[in-house]
């Protein structure tokens, strides 16, 4: 039997295992799927010492942390400088990539109009790379937002109006809203939402954030993260096992 993994810190809501253990059982295939749960990056070594493991997923908060402990990026992560998938290769070398980039990229794809040009990404972790990095890729302008403004982020007191009708593409990388803090979301004016805006928030569970609920109101087509982390996770097994 074969054993994949998560790696990352207080994991039990894990995703990866969920859906990974459903598709071992569903497809008869002969391997079990663990969560690593660490609490620092330097007991990675211990957790290859002590297991053998055919691939793993990387989640917060060592997608860049664990960088430093593998042998090769491919171009993709390279260029994003965030891993959310381990190959162990046949010579015992470790290569990192990213599927997050690819999961957003094709789960956002078949609802992106014309007049979505630019994005605003809300938060600057490890998420907002792969999503900025699939953004350069559809050649869509995007600017990121935090709670500090600094060079080429704006701040989310600065959101307008203005802004919001130039940036019709919006994504959620911060967790607020996430179950069981449903109540929660970006501090955004979502009264400037209209139907030109297409909104993904990247968290999956609950089904519909309240930051979806308000933009839908305003008419703004929504989108959760359940597809991208389905699309993302079936790009890992194919590069497990190519």
């Amino acid at each position: 039997m074969r054993t994949f993994g998560l790696l990352g810190r207080n994991i039990d809501y894990s995703f990866s295992r969920k859906y990974f253990s459903e598709k071992f059982q569903k497809e008869n295939i002969d391997a079990e799927y663990r969560n690593f749960d660490v609490d620092s990056i330097e007991k990675f070594p211990y957790v290859l010492r002590n297991n053998i493991i055919s691939g793993l997923n990387v989640t917060i908060p060592y997608k860049e942390e664990i960088i430093p402990f593998l042998d090769h990026l491919d171009p993709h992560s390279r260029e994003i400088q965030a891993v959310n998938t381990v190959k162990f290769e046949k010579d015992g070398s470790l290569c990192g990539y990213n599927t997050d980039y690819w999961g957003f990229l094709e789960s956002l794809k078949p609802f992106l109009k014309p007049h979505h040009k630019k994005a605003i990404i809300l938060g600057t972790g490890g998420a907002s790379k792969a999503i900025a990095y699939a953004l350069k890729l559809l050649e869509i302008d995007y600017q990121f937002v935090s709670r500090k403004k600094a060079a080429h982020i704006f701040s989310y007191k600065e959101l307008n109006k203005e802004i919001f009708e130039n940036h019709t593409l919006v994504i959620n990388c911060t967790p607020l809203g996430t179950f069981p803090n449903t109540d929660n979301y970006p501090d955004v004016p979502v009264e400037y939402f209209s139907k030109n805006h297409l909104v993904f928030d990247l968290v999956y569970n609950p089904s519909e954030t309240r930051l979806m609920q308000l933009a839908a109101e305003k008419g703004a087509t929504t989108l959760n993260g359940l597809r991208m982390l389905e699309l993302q996770a079936e790009k890992a097994w194919e590069i497990w096992n190519s």
